[in-house]
């Protein structure tokens, strides 16, 4: 059927049948490798996310040197200002609550010798008043939520307790 269309598309006439079956041949060819194209581009995504998860899974944890003293967040907020920071101190004043649409989520302040900030977070608390824990997320020196200004507060990526053992480390 296809080679039927190309052949009433581009046999002129008095054009030798030569000509005409080397449209077809390279037509063909180009179905092919289009074939071949979406083929890997099918198979772009799973493996991009599979490198990706394994680059993850490999990345280590935070180093001494990538955390952030609370006490240089609260003295130069505008330095970190819209940046991901991580940051360690004790959970303090934890409160639960929900989001508009129902989902729960929860805040505390995170204290540590020199200083104290907010840190909210949306899912089930996995830590309890008291424990020491690293927390990574973005920082914004300045929030408004309603008419409530909210200044110096974490919204946590990730909050793992150095308190408790987590399960998944333990074989």
């Amino acid at each position: 059927m296809v080679e039927e269309f190309l052949v009433d598309k581009f046999a002129a006439p008095g054009q030798p049948k030569g000509l005409n079956r080397q449209i077809i041949g390279y037509t063909k060819r180009m179905t092919l490798r289009s074939d071949l194209a979406a083929q890997l581009h099918r198979m772009a995504l799973p493996l991009a996310m599979s490198v990706l998860f394994l680059f993850l899974a490999s990345a280590p944890f935070a180093t001494a040197a990538d955390i952030i003293e609370i006490a240089d967040l609260v003295t130069h907020p505008e330095q970190y200002d819209h940046q991901n920071v991580t940051v360690t101190g004790q959970v303090t004043n934890m409160q639960l609550a929900t989001t508009r649409d129902g989902k729960p989520a929860y805040g505390f302040l995170l204290k540590d010798q020199a200083g104290t900030l907010k840190v909210v977070a949306l899912g089930q608390a996995e830590v309890r008043e008291g424990d020491m824990i690293i927390v990574e997320g973005l920082f914004n020196r300045v929030r408004q939520a309603g008419r409530t200004i909210i200044y110096n507060e974490i919204k946590a990526i990730s909050i793992r307790s150095m308190t408790r053992l987590n399960p998944d480390f333990v074989g």
